[in-house]
């Protein structure tokens, strides 16, 4: 894997199982900030209102530096709960991910190690569901151009094959996402397209 590659879940995954009676819940997802991490631990809590531990970990930012990492034991000793999840997560070198265990009591207390053991297996079963791949770290950037060079611009953007929006008012704003090292060969590109009048950020 090249340096600049990192591994993310592909998809969403989930798994399930019984341990001495109590039920875990394991679920992983792909995000790209804090923000939509937080928001699959409340799509995950909205599921199970009535579970006894909502507990997360989350590794994001792979493509704004730096990696931020959290992790969460929602009332389970502490570093028996969360901090696995983020191990299982780190161990497998993920980036730009979230994972969330849901854990239903059953009554018999697991005790420090099983709890660990539980926890962790529950991330590496969703992770497996959900399966990985590798992507490259990717970047945005806010062009500007009159409508007299947005067409040249937008089929320069278009010819990449790269996510755009476009918003038309009294100029076109296009905000493109691509790889971070395409970055200033697509910017020289633009600038040589139309004489120096995109105005880039």
């Amino acid at each position: 894997m090249a340096e600049d590659e990192y591994k993310t879940a592909e998809g969403k995954g989930k798994v399930s199982f019984e341990r001495k009676g109590s039920k875990f819940i394991g679920y992983v997802s792909h995000a790209s900030d804090r923000e939509e991490a937080e928001r699959f631990v409340e799509e995950v809590r909205g599921e199970h209102p009535d579970a006894t531990h909502h507990v997360y970990a989350y590794r994001v930012g792979a493509d704004d530096d730096p990696l931020r990492e959290r992790y969460d034991d929602d009332g389970e000793p502490s570093g028996s709960a969360g901090k696995p999840v983020l191990n299982v997560l780190q161990g497998e070198g993920m980036e730009n991910i979230i994972g969330v265990v849901v854990r239903y009591y059953g009554g018999t207390k697991l005790g420090y190690g099983g709890l660990v053991s539980a926890y962790s297996d529950a991330t590496k079963g969703a992770l497996e569901n959900a399966g990985t791949k590798k992507t490259v770290p990717k970047e945005t950037i806010r062009v500007e151009v009159g409508y007299d060079d947005s067409g040249t611009v937008r089929g320069i953007i278009e010819s990449e094959g790269y996510d755009f929006d476009a918003d038309y008012r009294e100029n076109v704003v296009l905000v493109v996402r691509l790889p971070r090292e395409e970055v200033d060969e697509l910017k020289d590109r633009l600038l040589s397209a139309t004489s120096g009048r995109a105005r880039l950020r």
